[in-house]
């Protein structure tokens, strides 16, 4: 931390943003300004461990009297079943895959964060927790980033006590390796297998708690709203995708894990069934929808090679690790067998350009810098369109340095994955690699307590935007996931159920009767429609839209044009829609017009977001915020703040409200890698 202070968080090193521009002025309405009600004070390394103990106690006995629903059994829905079920409380777990083994979560593939400091090389908790800070560009609640990083260390003892088959060095010792935007070794691995691995390790302790009878588990049911009596949140509606059947199911409190939207963009890394739909419907019911412009794209995919394709494949960044990345330097090479292009022709751009973290710069920075090679003509591999999308990683060093067993070793499945996808044998020739749309920092606001501003609804995961500002660290997902459904969420959760046991509503309640109700109209009207076009083509169109206007670059002139593509893109849609098939059976088509309608509304609000924060910062790029060399250029003057935005209803423009960013450990300053 070169040039960095360590303070200790008892005073504010900034001051509140004030906005100037407004270059969405018309889109939106400006609400009321927004402050966590729970956010914690005193010294920084004191809050978490004060907070557990502020919080309220369940007893054993009261806790068998309450009920909590959990949608999604990813590492944070999954480990979160798991952990209240073994506390005692009755839980209902919700997913739409045939099992919870099928949950996103598998498939990350390099790694999960923790500050062990195993390898003795500097790494510390706040070392983690500066990191992250500094790779999500300054627009993070620290208090939430340092529970984090502190957390982050019981993790792996969790896991290991459950049977994870992290990697270990000769002797027996748990292995490290690094990832991007840091330079000590703080991420564990199980292969290129991370996330199925710990996937698994969080299924097996949720389904003891099922054959215990504390956990309910429903699989092929999808959310489709959130019930909400009294400004409190008690229930969803979902429906089982087998047989059609509407379905009410009331608790206590609601945990929404249901991953990230991605898939807004149609191409993605993203599973297929990834969708925004639960989160989505929570926020139409007034739940704030933070940040969601901040995408990341990620720099290790697989390029795209041409209109057929209905998803992406993500290559590891701990490729990063040993792998170099490197397009030619003249164009004319481009078409040439790149073992054929002698080394002096050879620009290893991220070695070139940032020399102190060369090829494990972060994520964000890494995709623009691949992006530009491709745009200034130098590019590799088949053209796509009008130029070719991709740039080589070569571990053809790593393989002369280490040996091909020991490159096999640690990423054999990775490559054998590529040669399946490819044809192409990537230990004899360099891998191509283009960036692609892979996880959203934007999410539902939640509080400290990771409650949403509905009482009783609380999100977990990628769902929720606390924890990576505008991009986030590579490793950290897993960790993030694992931390608040193991150990955040049981912790801060009690505060709310302490005040139980609540007052029982019934089926025929009213709130609860509109609820369902208006998902049956809804699932009507898709059926009513009888257009012409299906659901997937209208979600390809969008997310042409999105990548096009609202992707590793935005413009105001961009957003503008995609606001109004987009609103038209609507219309056609609740007009010209076809679904085949009936409500009352399994009906993909019918699944997809649903997911479909909402990744249109949040694509308006993620271009909306995006015209308003005229800044560059992480994911998030503005042309017209950039410095000379062509990197991000944020505004803290302006809009050092999380953006959090309120439903507006069907015809009105969504209510901004402010949440002012406020360092009391970390400086913020411009991000420099090199």
């Amino acid at each position: 931390m070169a040039g960095s202070t360590l303070h200790d968080g008892s005073s504010p090193l900034n001051q509140a943003s004030k906005q100037t521009s407004d270059d969405a002025h018309g889109y939106y309405v400006a609400g009321e300004p927004l402050v966590d009600p729970v956010a914690p004070t005193g010294p920084i390394a004191d809050r978490w461990t004060t907070r557990r103990f502020e919080n309220r106690l369940v007893n054993p006995s009261n806790r068998r009297k309450l009920s909590v629903i959990i949608v999604g059994t990813g590492l944070a829905g999954g480990a979160a079943a798991a952990t209240l079920g073994e506390a005692g409380y009755n839980v209902k777990s919700f997913c739409y895959q045939d099992s919870p083994r099928r949950a996103h979560s598998i498939a990350a593939q390099g790694g999960i964060n923790a500050a062990k400091n195993y390898k003795e090389d500097g790494d510390s908790v706040f070392r983690l927790f500066y990191d992250t800070v500094k790779g999500g560009d300054y627009r993070s609640r620290e208090s939430n980033v340092y529970r984090l990083a502190e957390v982050s260390t019981n993790i792996i003892d969790q896991c290991v006590a459950q049977g994870v088959p992290f990697a270990r060095e000769y002797g027996g010792l748990l292995d490290n390796r690094s990832f991007g935007g840091v330079q000590v070794s703080r991420t564990f691995y199980a292969r290129g297998q991370t996330g199925q691995q710990l996937l698994l390790g969080a299924y097996q302790a949720m389904e003891r708690q099922v054959a215990a009878g504390t956990v309910e588990q429903f699989t092929r049911h999808e959310m489709l709203e959130l019930i909400v009596k009294d400004g409190v949140a008690r229930g969803i509606i979902a429906r089982d995708l087998v047989t059609g059947e509407i379905e009410t199911h009331l608790a206590d409190a609601v945990v929404l894990a249901s991953g990230g939207y991605g898939n807004v963009f149609f191409l993605s890394t993203n599973a297929m069934g990834c969708n925004v739909t639960a989160t989505w419907r929570a926020h139409r019911k007034g739940a704030y929808m933070a940040n969601p412009c901040y995408t990341q794209i990620h720099p290790t995919c697989i390029p795209v090679s041409g209109e057929h394709q209905s998803k992406l494949t993500l290559m590891s960044e701990s490729l990063r690790n040993d792998g170099r990345i490197w397009v030619p330097k003249n164009k004319e090479d481009c078409d040439k067998d790149p073992r054929d292009i002698a080394e002096e022709d050879r620009d290893y751009y991220l070695e070139r350009i940032y020399p102190a973290f060369g090829n494990l710069v972060p994520r964000d920075i890494a995709s623009r810098q691949a992006k530009n090679m491709c745009d200034e003509g130098r590019g590799v591999g088949p053209m796509v369109g009008d130029f070719r999308r991709g740039v080589y990683l070569d571990f053809s060093d790593a393989i002369d340095r280490m040996g091909e067993d020991t490159v096999r070793e640690k990423y054999g499945n990775l490559f054998d994955m590529y040669e399946r996808i490819t044809g192409e044998n990537p230990y004899q020739v360099p891998m191509r690699i283009y960036p692609a749309v892979h996880y959203v920092m934007g999410g539902l606001w939640v509080d400290y307590h990771l409650q949403s501003n509905i009482p009783g609804l609380f999100v977990t995961g990628e769902a929720n935007f606390s924890d990576h500002g505008a991009n986030r660290l590579g490793a950290s997902a897993l960790m993030q996931g694992l931390a608040d459904g193991y150990f955040v969420l049981p912790n801060t959760i009690r505060e709310y159920l302490a005040d139980g046991p609540f007052e029982r509503i019934s089926e025929d309640d009213e709130a609860v009767v509109d609820a369902r109700r208006s998902v049956e109209k809804r699932i009507d009207t898709f059926l009513s429609i009888n257009g012409s076009r299906s659901a997937d083509s209208y979600h390809r169109e969008l997310g042409h839209i999105m990548w096009e206007y609202c992707g590793m670059e935005r413009s105001e002139e961009g957003l503008r044009k995609a606001i109004d593509m987009i609103r038209e893109l609507k219309k056609d849609f609740w007009t010209d829609l076809k679904v085949l098939g009936t409500a009352d059976s399994l009906n993909q088509s019918l699944e997809r017009a649903g997911r479909v309608a909402d990744f249109i509304e949040l694509g308006e609000l993620m271009c909306i977001d995006a015209l308003n924060r005229r800044e560059s910062c992480g994911g998030h790029f503005r042309a017209e915020s950039q410095t000379e060399e062509g990197e991000a250029l944020r505004h803290d003057d302006e809009f050092a703040y999380v953006a959090a935005w309120e439903f507006g209803g069907e015809d009105g423009a969504p209510v901004l409200h402010k949440e002012d960013l406020i360092y009391t450990a970390i400086e913020m300053k411009q991000r420099s890698y090199k």
